[in-house]
């Protein structure tokens, strides 16, 4: 059995910069290639956004992914549409999250909202379990509760608020103190990001600061203490099978 638990350094991480916009990519991405990052478990994408208001993304088009997005702060303005069918638009802020299956395909565009200062995102795509299935779009609210691990999406629990076509995953949000301690589930992959703040030295490793993440294989139980008010997004991925 492999045990590992790696860091993904925020300064590591791939960046692109446009006009009002700064994108940083935790796995390749793009032109962005090593050989060593290109994913983890059923996640082929984990970016963080920056749009000025305005800014953001056009119409482009997706296929086969499981497109889940987390607003952190601002708000984000998304549309699409699937073949000739008219356009769903909606406004997406702190507190809800969203869940795009692009299934068979679909074409949608992200522009932060004009009026709310810098809207910040996390956006992370996940292989789904089959490919070419009919494109689905949700936003579910979460109340996050503080302290503790809250379910946000999954593939396989019904109880959270959105539902995922990757049976084995699962989304979660802690928000914490600072000095609290929390303990990360059994799941044999894990994947946790600090969005913001900070976390001290632990057993696993120095401490982690925003943009920082673990990589954790088949090491479960390992516990996380925050340095100051922190907010940290895991994806959890049960066994298959």
């Amino acid at each position: 059995m492999s045990v590992t638990v790696e860091i993904r350094r925020a300064s590591a991480r791939f960046v692109d910069r446009a006009p009002g916009r700064v994108t940083h990519h935790s796995f390749s991405f793009g032109e962005h290639y090593d050989p060593e990052w290109v994913g983890f478990g059923a996640i082929v994408c984990h970016d963080e956004h920056s749009l000025g208001g305005g800014r953001g993304f056009p119409d482009h088009a997706h296929r086969d992914a499981e497109i889940v997005t987390w607003v952190l702060d601002g708000a984000l303005e998304h549309t699409h549409r699937v073949g000739t069918a008219e356009p769903v638009s909606g406004l997406l802020e702190p507190g809800a999250v969203q869940v795009l299956s692009a299934g068979s395909g679909l074409t949608h565009s992200e522009v932060a909202a004009p009026g709310v200062g810098i809207t910040r995102f996390v956006q992370v795509w996940l292989t789904p379990d089959e490919p070419g299935t009919p494109p689905s779009y949700a936003v579910a609210p979460v109340v996050v509760e503080p302290g503790t691990w809250t379910l946000v999406a999954s593939g396989h629990d019904p109880a959270a608020p959105a539902r995922l076509g990757t049976s084995a995953a699962a989304f979660w949000v802690a928000r914490l103190s600072a000095g609290a301690t929390i303990r990360l589930p059994d799941d044999p992959r894990q994947h946790a990001f600090v969005a913001r703040g900070a976390l001290i030295r632990a057993s696993l490793a120095e401490p982690l600061s925003a943009g920082d993440a673990y990589l954790i294989t088949d090491r479960p139980g390992l516990e996380l203490t925050a340095a100051v008010p922190t907010e940290l997004l895991l994806w959890t991925f049960a066994p298959e099978g």
